[in-house]
C-alpha cells in the first residue's frame, strides 16, 4: 500500500501542477516551479517503468502515452498501465487457491490417456504439467449452441436441484431471462436448496438492488465480486471476474460465453441475432468447475464451504476422450490461459479454426498463427462484422493485415454479434470457455475454460463452425488493402491501448 499511496500521491501533484501553470496568475517563476514539478514526477514514473523489465514495445508505448497525453495519460497508466498482476492485491487467494488445487492433485490418480492420438498426448502432457487441475477422462460434455438452446437447458435443470445452486456471472440483468432465474432461484432456496450467487460489481453494474434484497430474504446468499466502491484506489476495479458458471448438486455444470441477458437470447434490436456457445458438463469435470466457483466464493464472503462439501468420488469412465478445466486471472499463474492457447494452436497438424468476439493476441500466438498459415495449415479467424465497442473492433481489425500475407483466413460473420469463444484443433481438440483472445483475457480478467481432447461433442462444434462459415464472408487481402486512411489511423490508435482492452 505505500507505493499505492505515493501513486495517489503523484498523481495529486500533477494535477495540482497543471492547475497552477493553465488556471492560476501566478508569476512565471512559480509557473516554472510547477513545470519542473510535473516533469521531474513524468522522468521518475518512466524511470520506474523502465526498470521493471517490460518488452521493449511495451515499454516505449507507455512512455508515449505518458509524454504525449499530459495528465490524461499519468491517470490512464497508473489504473490500467502498471497493474499490479504480482503483487498484494490477490496474494492471499494465490496462495489459498494454489493449496487447494495441491491437495486435490495429491488425491489424483494418473489419468489413462490411451485414447488418444499423438498431438491430443502431447497437449494433454503438456496440460498436466502447467496446470494445477488434474485432467479428467470421466467427464461428459454437451455443447449448446445459442442463447435459446442454453437457457432452455439451464432453466430445465435448475428446477432439479434438490441441495444446492452455485451460480457466477460477469453480466446479470434483471429483465426477463434474468428475472426468470431469479425467480427459480427464490423458489429453490424456500424449499431448502442452498443457492449461492457471485455477481461481478463492474459487468452487473445495472443490477437491481431490490432483486438483490429480494433475493437475500427468500435465503438466497448474494455476493458482488470486487465492489467498485472499494477499488478505486486499489486498482481492482481494473480485475474483472468474466467467469460464467453454474453448478447443480455438484452433478451438472455449466460454462461458456453466456451471461445472462435478454441480448443473448437475441431479444435487443440495437444488437441483434447473438451467436454464442456454451456447454453442459456431469462427471468428474463438474466436480473441478465447482472448485473454481467455491473458491471465489470464499474470496467474496469469507465463508469456507470446501471443507464441508463431500470428497471427490469416483466416477464411471467412459472413456470419451479428456477434459481439462483451466482457470485463470490474477489468482493464477500469470498468463497460464495464453499459454494453453499457444500450445493448443501449435500442436496443430492439419487445421486451427477460431472464433472470438474480441482478437487482440500476444506476440507468441500472432506468430504461432502466422507460423501454422505458412507451413500450409488451414488456419481460420471468424470475428463478428460489428463489434460492441470501438477499441476492440479497430484494435482487432490492426491484426488483419500481417495475418492475412502469412497466410490466415480471416471471416467476418454477417448474420449478428458473434460472441463464442472457441478454438477448434485438426477437429478433435477443442477449447470453450470464458477467455477472449485478447490480452485482458490473458492477464486482467478472471476466467475459466474447457479443453476437451477426443470428446465426442468436438463434432458439434465443427458442425457449428461450418454452419457459421455460411453467413461469414471471407476478408480479401487486395479489397482490405483499399480500405481509407482514416480507418487505419483508427486502428493504430485502438492498437495502442490493446493491453487493456
Amino acid at each position: 500500500m505505500k507505493k499505492r499511496h505515493l501513486d495517489i500521491f503523484f498523481l495529486f501533484i500533477v494535477l495540482v501542477s497543471v492547475y497552477g501553470v493553465f488556471f492560476t496568475d501566478y508569476s512565471l517563476r512559480t509557473k516554472w516551479f510547477f513545470i519542473g514539478l510535473y516533469s521531474l514526477i513524468m522522468l521518475v514514473t518512466i524511470f520506474s517503468l523502465i526498470l521493471e523489465n517490460r518488452s521493449s514495445d511495451n515499454t516505449l508505448i507507455w512512455i508515449y502515452v505518458l509524454l504525449f497525453l499530459p495528465v490524461i495519460g499519468y491517470v490512464f497508466y497508473l489504473y490500467s498501465g502498471q497493474l499490479y498482476l504480482k503483487g498484494h492485491l490477490f496474494m492471499s487467494k494465490r496462495k489459498k487457491d494454489r493449496k487447494i488445487w495441491m491437495d486435490l492433485v495429491n488425491e489424483a490418480t494418473e489419468p489413462e490417456l490411451t485414447c488418444l492420438n499423438d498431438h491430443q498426448k502431447s497437449f494433454a502432457k503438456f496440460a498436466d504439467n502447467a496446470a494445477l487441475p488434474t485432467i479428467s477422462t470421466s467427464t461428459k460434455t454437451k455443447i449448446l449452441k445459442n442463447g435459446s438452446e442454453t437457457f432452455t437447458d439451464i432453466i430445465s435443470h435448475l428446477k432439479q436441484a434438490k441441495k444446492f445452486i452455485h451460480i457466477e456471472f460477469y453480466i446479470f440483468r434483471n429483465d426477463r431471462i434474468g428475472r426468470t432465474i431469479i425467480d427459480i432461484l427464490i423458489e429453490k432456496a424456500s424449499e431448502g436448496v442452498e443457492v449461492l450467487f457471485i455477481y461481478d460489481a463492474a459487468g452487473s453494474f445495472g443490477f437491481s438492488r431490490s432483486d438483490i434484497n429480494r433475493m437475500r430474504k427468500a435465503g438466497v446468499k448474494v455476493h458482488p465480486f470486487s465492489p467498485l466502491k472499494f477499488g478505486f484506489f486499489n486498482q481492482k476495479f481494473n480485475f474483472r471476474n468474466h467467469r460464467k458458471i453454474i453448478i447443480i448438486d455438484g452433478e451438472v455444470g455449466y460454462v461458456g460465453g453466456l451471461n445472462v441477458g435478454d441480448e443473448y437470447l437475441g431479444k435487443n434490436k440495437s444488437i441483434g441475432f447473438w451467436r454464442d456457445t456454451h456447454m453442459r458438463l456431469e462427471g468428474e469435470g463438474v466436480y473441478l468447475l465447482h472448485t473454481v466457483f467455491l473458491l471465489d466464493w470464499e474470496y467474496v464472503s469469507g465463508e469456507n464451504m470446501l471443507d464441508h462439501r463431500p470428497r471427490k468420488r469416483k466416477y464411471d469412465n467412459e472413456r470419451d476422450g479428456a477434459v481439462q478445466i483451466v482457470a485463470s486471472g490474477p489468482d493464477t499463474q500469470q498468463g497460464i490461459m495464453s499459454d494453453f492457447y499457444y500450445e493448443l494452436i501449435s500442436c496443430a497438424s492439419k487445421s486451427i479454426w477460431i472464433a472470438t468476439p474480441y482478437f487482440v493476441p500476444n506476440e507468441p500466438i500472432k506468430s504461432a498463427l502466422k507460423h501454422a498459415a505458412l507451413k500450409g495449415l488451414d488456419v481460420k479467424i471468424m470475428l463478428p462484422e460489428v463489434n460492441d465497442g470501438f477499441f476492440t473492433h479497430y484494435a482487432s481489425k490492426s491484426y488483419f493485415t500481417e495475418l492475412l500475407r502469412a497466410g490466415v483466413q480471416i471471416y467476418s460473420y454477417k448474420k449478428g454479434f458473434l460472441h463464442q469463444k472457441v478454438i477448434i484443433i485438426d477437429e478433435d481438440t477443442a477449447s470453450l470457455g470464458t477467455a477472449n483472445m485478447d490480452l485482458r483475457s490473458f492477464h486482467l480478467n478472471f476466467e475459466v475454460n474447457v479443453f476437451m481432447m477426443g470428446c465426442k461433442s468436438i463434432s458439434d462444434l465443427v458442425r457449428h463452425y461450418r454452419e457459421d462459415m455460411k453467413v461469414s464472408e471471407k476478408v480479401i487481402w487486395e479489397s482490405y488493402q483499399k480500405r481509407a486512411f482514416p480507418v487505419r489511423i483508427k486502428e493504430s490508435l485502438a492498437r495502442l491501448f490493446s493491453g487493456v482492452l
